[in-house]
């Protein structure tokens, strides 16, 4: 208990002086995380709602997929992502690898099934015939799509949420992907990974702590947006 306490005295120290490594890795953290979760909700919610209310050949099958890629292990992506950037890879002439932009992209990989399969069930519970009804008084496919979302937004907000937690918590596929490079590509999962390692176990706690406050704060704005739009 000694070093656990002994951990967020540290914890508390390096957020009070502000410790340029610190809030470096934090603020990286927080920006290749919120940019990861946009990006996979911009696909996932896509996707969600062409399978939630499509009708076309294998919509039964491309659903399974979906649910089975909200459970892929994060160093399957790693490999799969790594091998794609790698040099003599599909994509290897663009240089990513072990760089943010190749980070981003392995969590978007595995944000965007979560935020897709929720999206799905979210849609999917929404009254069979609401979609007839808004075109019927005179909406556009479009307006009908958005006024959809718009009924769905409290389990949408959790897709949110879910995304954001799966791509600020995962650590693998960053390891693989960004190489953990000082001042460059490494997030507070890896290097906590990195400090366990070298056994400096009271700075892997305060690094740990910081990630912990990091994702509930923003979890609780998002928390506080779903619970106010709630239905009374």
């Amino acid at each position: 208990m000694e070093l656990f306490w002994e951990g967020i005295r540290k914890a508390f120290e390096l957020l009070r002086t502000l410790d340029p490594e610190v809030l470096g890795i934090t603020l990286f953290t927080l920006k290749v995380s919120l940019l990861a979760t946009l990006a996979s909700l911009v696909l996932g919610i896509g996707t969600g709602t062409a399978l939630a209310l499509g009708r076309f050949p294998g919509r039964r099958l491309a659903i399974s997929l979906v649910n089975t890629g909200m459970g892929l292990p994060p160093v399957v992506v790693g490999l799969f992502v790594t091998i794609l950037l790698w040099r003599n890879g599909p994509l290897g002439a663009l240089q990513l690898l072990y760089t943010p932009s190749a980070i981003i992209l392995a969590q978007t990989v595995i944000a965007t099934p979560i935020i897709a399969g929720i999206s799905v069930a979210a849609l999917q519970q929404l009254p069979p015939d609401l979609a007839l009804q808004i075109l019927s008084l005179g909406a556009s496919r479009t307006q009908m799509l958005w006024l959809l979302l718009k009924e769905a937004r409290l389990p949408l907000l959790a897709a949110v949420m879910a995304g954001f937690g799966g791509v600020i918590s995962e650590v693998g596929a960053s390891l693989m992907v960004g190489g953990n490079l000082k001042g460059s590509t490494r997030v507070l999962t890896t290097a906590t990974v990195m400090e366990t390692g070298k056994g400096n176990f009271d700075m892997a706690i305060a690094l740990s702590l910081i990630l912990l406050a990091l994702t509930f704060s923003v979890n609780a704005a998002l928390t506080h947006i779903q619970q106010r739009e709630r239905p009374r």
